[in-house]
């Protein structure tokens, strides 16, 4: 098990360095993503995270963007969300998802994980497998309709 540090000490792990919201690269690949979010007016936020506490993890060849974020959620969620998980990588994503969570670990231990699937929006015909495979179970829908995939302990 690895062991839990503040993340303000953490430079990296195998697949993730820390960054911040805004980030250049950050922001092209969450553009990329099918959760992006645009303005009625048409204007595309400069800022992709959202209010809250987060934590912005790119992958070392700026590849990949993670997202953890603790807010009031609306939908009556609790824990910390997986707000952004966008691989483009040649890494298998569940190990990147499993590095990931020391993040979500170290800076908020012993919280439930959870994350919204929208598998209307996903090329699969197992919404979420990378984080099935990574030990997430279904833990129900939104009213939307999303899929609830959680986790507890770590």
């Amino acid at each position: 098990m690895t062991a839990l540090i503040s993340t303000a000490a953490m430079t990296g792990t195998e697949f993730w360095r820390a960054s911040r919201d805004g980030n250049p690269v950050g922001l092209a690949l969450y553009r990329r993503h099918y959760s992006r979010h645009v303005y009625r007016d048409g204007r595309d936020p400069a800022l992709f995270v959202g209010p809250g506490e987060k934590t912005v993890l790119l992958s070392h060849d700026d590849d990949a963007l993670f997202v953890w974020r603790r807010f009031i959620d609306a939908s009556g969620q609790d824990g910390i969300n997986c707000a952004v998980f966008r691989n483009e990588s040649p890494h298998l994503a569940s190990a990147m998802i499993l590095d990931a969570e020391t993040w979500a670990h170290a800076r908020w231990p012993g919280e439930r994980l959870y994350t919204y699937v929208n598998a209307r929006r996903v090329q699969s015909p197992n919404p979420g497998y990378c984080f099935k495979r990574a030990g997430w179970r279904h833990a129900g829908h939104t009213r939307g309709g999303l899929v609830i995939l959680a986790k507890v302990g770590g």
